[in-house]
């Protein structure tokens, strides 16, 4: 192996990420070689690629999968490699869609590309694969004013706004906590408090996948508004270290938590009651769905995109209701029971 190579391995053992294609390939299938990119590293990555992988084995064809640890840059870099390398396919969750644009559209001039969790609507992606991102939101925002139905002030922490499933999940808890109507096109930007007097959105704060960041976010933000009733994070890894930040400022339990997705630390939470609940995707579906229809694509088969160019993957709430439900049957699913 080339020392660059070499030296490419030793970085991603570091950070737990698979590989670019190295002249290798996950399965030994002579069929078609496709590829799943994610927009990050996180632990919701990691069931989407049990998923992606589950699917490579029963269709027999060759599965890669990627996760970015540095962003756009990194993210680009990777299309850029399984291209020059001739990916059959490509399915991707976009982290900027309106700067990504045009590389989507020109990385789909070069192999068969969808989206997945986070869409890019605007360009020439074969389809989408995932769950409607506002009525997620909507469902947010219904869980929280049925644990605050008094009101209250709360505080949102997410990676990134630019994201397509990060602004509308926002968007969406913003309109159904306020009682707005049901309009995925409407956007608050961040930097001023959003209100209806019974319920007030105090900020909202990024982090860019930073988990340092992430949890210092959440610290000063219940610094900075002492009466804050809960702390709402849009990402998988938002919840788990507003958990370690509140019980750090000796404040679990006086503020609520809400969350997406199903990091073990969220789901826990949930059985022991320190968080209110989560609304969960369903990666293991995306992976799995994403390389289904990416070979059906490839294979020639265009009645397998949907009129819509929309596969749904419904988001489900979970709360102290369905937790031990949901947990045995997601252990199941990536093995770990």
């Amino acid at each position: 192996m080339k020392r660059r190579n070499l030296l490419v391995v030793m970085s991603a053992l570091v950070v737990g990420v698979t590989l670019p294609l190295l002249g290798c390939q996950k399965n030994s299938s002579s069929g078609p070689r496709l590829a799943f990119i994610t927009n990050g590293v996180a632990s919701f990555w990691t069931i989407a690629k049990y998923g992606a992988e589950a699917a490579g084995k029963q269709l027999g064809v060759n599965v890669s999968v990627h996760m970015p640890a540095e962003g756009l840059v990194d993210q680009k870099r990777i299309v850029e490699d399984l291209i020059t390398r001739g990916v059959d396919g490509i399915a991707i969750s976009v982290i900027d869609a309106t700067n990504q644009a045009s590389f989507i559209n020109d990385t789909t001039q070069k192999t068969k590309l969808i989206t997945q969790d986070s869409d890019a609507p605007t360009t020439n992606r074969l389809a989408y694969v995932g769950m409607d991102n506002y009525k997620a939101g909507r469902m947010l925002g219904a869980l929280i004013k049925d644990t605050l139905p008094e009101g209250g002030k709360l505080a949102l922490f997410v990676g990134r706004v630019e994201q397509d499933n990060a602004r509308k999940r926002r968007q969406g808890t913003i309109d159904e906590v306020l009682g707005r109507s049901f309009d995925a096109t409407r956007y608050d930007p961040p930097g001023s408090e959003i209100s209806d007097g019974k319920y007030t959105f105090v900020v909202t704060l990024t982090d860019q996948f930073d988990r340092v960041k992430a949890k210092a976010n959440c610290e000063d933000a219940v610094l900075r508004y002492p009466d804050l009733s809960g702390v709402v994070g849009l990402f998988a890894y938002n919840a788990p270290l507003c958990l370690e930040a509140l019980k750090q400022t000796q404040k679990l339990g006086t503020i609520k938590i809400f969350s997406f997705d199903e990091a073990d630390e969220t789901l826990q939470g949930i059985k022991d009651g320190s968080v209110s609940g989560t609304i969960v995707q369903n990666p293991y579906e995306y992976g799995f769905q994403s390389i289904k229809l990416l070979k059906d694509i490839v294979n020639g088969n265009p009645s397998a995109i949907p009129a819509d160019k929309f596969i749904d993957i419904p988001a489900r709430r979970v709360d102290r209701s369905n937790i031990d439900e949901f947990w045995t049957d997601l252990k199941k699913k990536i093995g770990k029971e």
